[in-house]
């Protein structure tokens, strides 16, 4: 597994805080951040398919 190095303003980070831990909903700040990009990217996914944007599709 690759690792990156991200900047991210204290308020959202904050903001993760809150969801992270024994009371939340993910074990670790990474599983979080995991989580946040396979969503964002599934939506992205489904916003290119309604808009008939195929991945790999060159642009015209």
């Amino acid at each position: 597994m690759s690792k990156v190095s991200v900047e991210i303003p204290d308020e959202l980070l904050d903001d993760l805080d809150e969801h992270v831990g024994e009371d939340g909903k993910f074990v670790n700040r990474s599983d979080a951040i995991r989580a946040s990009i396979r969503k964002t990217l599934d939506r992205l996914d489904e916003i290119d398919e309604r808009q008939g944007r195929l991945a790999g599709e060159d642009e015209e």
